[in-house]
């Protein structure tokens, strides 16, 4: 296996242009069109192997550009191919890419929409989320390459729509993150319903001892190619950290989003719940947001990351979903809201600023509860990460944040802490409660009992006396239990008819059921129900 380490830090001398690339002149002016003129490291030491017909191993951080290191070599092999390849009357793709969300799909079929411009190349991106009619039509029309998730594919393939038996290239992009969400037995079921004599390309952010495990299953010597230390943070990129309570943070992110200078800014969440609720909260403070998470559909994603690509939402509140799909030109601050538990997800968060050599902003709060967290990302990064003073501006506005001060938060805005309210007992509380012999008693007040008298015999006159319910239950209850009449025995009475009516007793007999319909007990034991 060929081994190439590269610091994206420095200029490689690989490649100065695309033209040294060996890429066809559809793609060198689809490529200057968007005004892209020098490959990034990944993309110098990628194309020219996967052009070659080898298998890649590429280690890389979001942002650096590996969707257009794999995409351009494969579009320049499928226009040499020939884009008419038909096989019983319906062209069937030759390329399949695995992304782990539904924003990257989409943003891996846009840019091979974009770099594919001037050829004749086919594409289908498949996602869950949404009717797949629209897909299943586009399968049937025939495509060349397929960008989807596992789950929406193995759907699609359960139900026959897909047919794998012509792919040359799979390709699988932040192979780490769909580890993480589960989708190593997807990956593998598809791998098999797809040629063994295939190309396969493998790209991640972070290279543990899974990937490699998938990687020597899948890839067959392969060209290893890591860019950058693993999982190290961008050069770039100006961290901080603040030590805050967990309910000051809203309120210190809403303070600092004051500040004209933050233009775009992504604030990570750790729940779905939680992005509403910080959204609603920004909004509240009369900053434009949007909130972008696992629990809206596809269609209210779209809306929200457009409306923050345009500059209609200043901020966009998301969950870890859109850390590795979002790519969006500009931003300038990146919020952790809160610490991910997933250290390498701290990473990948921070790399949706500070690309294509720009220079980014990313901020952390930390609370008490986050300790463990943020000791797990100083380890991963190799770096202390020294805390921020609290702006001098801001104020706190909770009581509850002098219990947080004795706990190692840092207070520096001239706030100082007063001493603790006192705590008021309640009757809900149950140190407070009065104990058990200063209870108030309840007697039985002696002139409202009077001698009790059998429920069962006849009034003599005059009003009952009041009787104590407790007096009268026992009572009723040391009295020998009588037989419960059956229902369907009537009473009988001065009231029953001739024939032995409802309630009634027959002439000549004893009284019958005209319900249930049982033999009567009469001189003939005939049933009074014919």
């Amino acid at each position: 296996m060929t081994t190439r380490n590269i610091d994206s830090s420095t200029t490689t001398d690989t490649a100065g242009s695309f033209d040294e690339l060996g890429l066809s002149a559809a793609l060198l002016r689809a490529v200057a069109a968007e005004g892209y003129t020098t490959p990034t490291p990944i993309q110098a030491e990628s194309i020219p192997p996967v052009l070659a017909g080898r298998d890649v191993l590429g280690c890389a951080q979001t942002g650096t550009g590996k969707t257009a290191a794999f995409s351009l070599p494969i579009l320049d092999l499928l226009s040499e191919d020939g884009a008419d390849r038909r096989r019983g009357g319906r062209r069937l793709p030759r390329v399949l890419i695995l992304s782990p969300t539904r924003e990257l799909a989409t943003q891996i079929a846009d840019s091979i929409r974009t770099y594919g411009r001037h050829t004749r190349l086919k594409h289908v991106v498949i996602y869950g989320g949404v009717s797949q009619h629209r897909q299943v039509r586009a399968l049937d029309a025939g495509v060349d390459i397929i960008v989807a998730t596992p789950g929406r594919l193995m759907d699609l393939m359960e139900q026959g729509f897909v047919d794998l038996s012509e792919v040359e290239t799979f390709i699988l992009d932040e192979a780490d993150r769909m580890l993480d969400m589960g989708f190593i037995q997807p990956i593998r079921q598809i791998a098999q319903n797809i040629p063994d004599e295939r190309q396969t390309l493998l790209f991640s952010a972070t290279m543990p001892g899974s990937i490699s495990k998938l990687a020597n299953s899948l890839l067959r010597d392969p060209v290893r190619i890591s860019v950058t230390p693993v999982a190290s943070a961008a050069p770039l990129i100006d961290q901080a950290l603040y030590l805050v309570p967990g309910e000051q943070k809203a309120a210190l992110l809403v303070h600092m989003l004051e500040d004209p200078e933050i233009e775009s800014a992504v604030v990570f969440v750790r729940t779905k719940h939680g992005a509403d609720r910080l959204t609603k909260r920004l909004t509240k403070g009369k900053i434009r947001a949007e909130s972008i998470h696992g629990n809206k559909s596809q269609n209210q994603r779209q809306r929200a990351l457009e409306s923050f690509r345009s500059g209609r939402s200043r901020v966009l509140v998301a969950t870890d979903v859109a850390a590795r799909g979002l790519d969006v030109d500009g931003i300038t601050h990146v919020f952790n809201f809160d610490l991910p538990n997933e250290p390498e997800a701290y990473v990948h968060r921070i790399g949706r600023t500070g690309r294509a050599g720009a220079t980014g902003f990313a901020v952390s709060f930390c609370s008490r509860e986050e300790r463990n967290f943020l000791r797990n990302i100083e380890r991963l990064v190799g770096e202390r990460m020294t805390p921020t003073e609290i702006p001098s501006d801001f104020e706190y506005r909770n009581q509850h944040a002098n219990s947080h001060a004795n706990h190692g938060a840092v207070f520096t805005s001239g706030h100082t802490p007063g001493p603790r309210p006192a705590v008021v007992p309640r009757h809900n509380d149950r140190d407070a409660r009065p104990a058990r012999d200063d209870r108030p008693s309840y007697t039985l007040r002696a002139d409202r009992v009077a001698e009790p008298k059998s429920p069962h015999k006849p009034k003599q006159g005059g009003k009952p006396a009041r009787v104590s319910r407790s007096i009268l239950a026992d009572e009723t209850a040391s009295q020998p239990t009588r037989k419960p009449r059956p229902k369907h025995q009537s009473k009988g009475g001065p009231k029953s008819g001739p024939k032995g009516g409802r309630g009634g007793k027959p002439s000549g007999g004893k009284g019958t059921s005209r319900r249930l319909g049982k033999p009567g007990t009469g001189s003939k034991g005939r049933s009074a129900v014919r």
